[in-house]
């Protein structure tokens, strides 16, 4: 599989499970850092519950 890396080059990647799609995200204001995974659960009635959140926060996601 091939896979496109931050600089620009192509990497191969052999396994699923070689791939880290968490993140670090620096607050511009507060300078504090979130390092997770960038899923956004929308904000409907179904979607953006209390539940919805406990589940993503055992994923490294946040809503």
């Amino acid at each position: 599989v091939q896979h496109m890396s931050s600089n620009g080059e192509i990497d191969f990647i052999n396994k699923p499970r070689e791939v880290d799609l968490r993140r670090t995200f620096t607050f511009r204001n507060s300078k504090q850092t979130y390092t997770g995974i960038p899923i956004i659960a929308a904000n409907m009635d179904t979607t953006g519950t209390f539940e919805m959140a406990k589940v993503l926060s055992k994923c490294c996601s946040a809503t």
